[in-house]
């Protein structure tokens, strides 16, 4: 494909995730017409000064996060991918997201003194950010690490997933012990935690969010080279002049702050990671990851725009979990995979 093309699908893909940005910003339980959100957004001002406040106080920093959630999300599974050369893999079905929740569990288990509700302004506190952010991290790094471990000594694709998913289940086992030690007031508040939520991240915590976020793409970008030398084969890459362990440790050490840290803020999100790589390699049809990398974050923040507004019920103050959504979009993708796979 030419480089106008590139360039053309790029722009496509910025138009519409500038769209649906919009939109999303007009849907809720308050009804926003499309054509005051960009003066609310510049200037501050609409026809109803309340419709102001919700924009800049509720919407935007809900609808920023989506945008950011989406982009970190797809950009690891995209690596999950091409290291595992697996196209089912992702950072959910890897129980890297499971991982990560068991930080947070753990984190929450231990803390002195803490309850239900004390748990939940203690997770959105200022001051708990970097605790959350950094238990979940390296929860999603022991889980992904281990899958590596066992990625050297099994070479069959499909059973290597079969043990990621059998890491996931043992994450979920460890939380489901730390739960029955808890009351019934913080099972709850942890069970919420896990439908994933984008409205839990306000002004105050969304340039942490981004910052993090912003690094891990920066490093997955720079890895676009070492990313196509893996799609040939280890013994390829390695001829190449390519080191494996220091490759598999950036892909870890990005995923797991890619993932860790939405986790962290937003609770566990499935299917993204899984779904978005497969819908973008359709669309612009090109291994190249210089190309792949910028068009799956655009796509993967289109698809949670998606998603999120999908969930906002009309005339509703009920809102759908984000999880749900983004399992009933991306599950017929990974069907869609499997048959495909069959058919080849």
């Amino acid at each position: 494909m030419k480089k106008q093309n590139y360039l053309f699908i790029f722009s496509t893909l910025f138009i519409v995730l500038t769209f649906l940005f919009g939109l999303n910003l007009s849907l809720g339980s308050v009804s926003i017409p499309l054509s005051e959100i960009w003066t609310i957004i510049f200037q501050k001002t609409a026809s109803k000064s309340s419709w102001v406040t919700i924009i800049w106080e509720f919407r935007l920093p809900k609808a920023l996060t989506a945008v950011i959630v989406g982009m970190a999300l797809s950009i690891s599974g995209l690596q999950m991918q091409t290291l595992f050369r697996n196209p089912l893999a992702g950072p959910f079905v890897l129980g890297i997201s499971s991982g990560a929740s068991l930080g947070v569990a753990i984190l929450m288990l231990f803390v002195s003194g803490l309850s239900a509700n004390s748990f939940l302004n203690s997770l959105l506190s200022q001051s708990s950010l970097w605790q959350t952010s950094i238990a979940s991290t390296l929860g999603a790094a022991l889980v992904l690490s281990l899958v590596i471990i066992a990625s050297i000594r099994i070479s069959n694709n499909m059973a290597l997933l079969i043990v990621g998913l059998m890491f996931g289940s043992a994450t979920g086992a460890i939380v489901s012990i730390l739960q029955y030690f808890s009351d019934a007031e913080a099972i709850k508040s942890y069970l919420l935690w896990t439908f994933g939520s984008l409205s839990q991240v306000t002004w105050d915590k969304l340039p942490f969010l981004f910052v993090l976020n912003f690094m891990g793409l920066l490093i997955a970008w720079a890895m676009h080279k070492p990313l196509d030398a893996l799609l040939l084969g280890e013994r390829y890459a390695q001829s190449m002049g390519l080191s494996l362990q220091k490759t598999r440790l950036g892909i870890i050490f990005t995923t797991s702050i890619l993932a860790g840290s939405i986790t962290a803020f937003c609770g566990p999100i499935g299917f993204i990671g899984l779904a978005v790589p497969h819908l973008t390699k359709i669309l612009i049809k090109t291994a190249r990851h210089q190309i792949l990398i910028p068009a799956v974050a655009l796509a993967g923040g289109i698809l949670l725009l998606i998603c999120d507004s999908v969930s906002q019920l009309p005339m509703s103050s009920k809102v759908l979990p984000i999880n749900a959504v983004t399992a009933l979009i991306g599950a017929p993708v990974v069907i869609w995979v499997i048959l495909k796979k069959r058919s080849l």
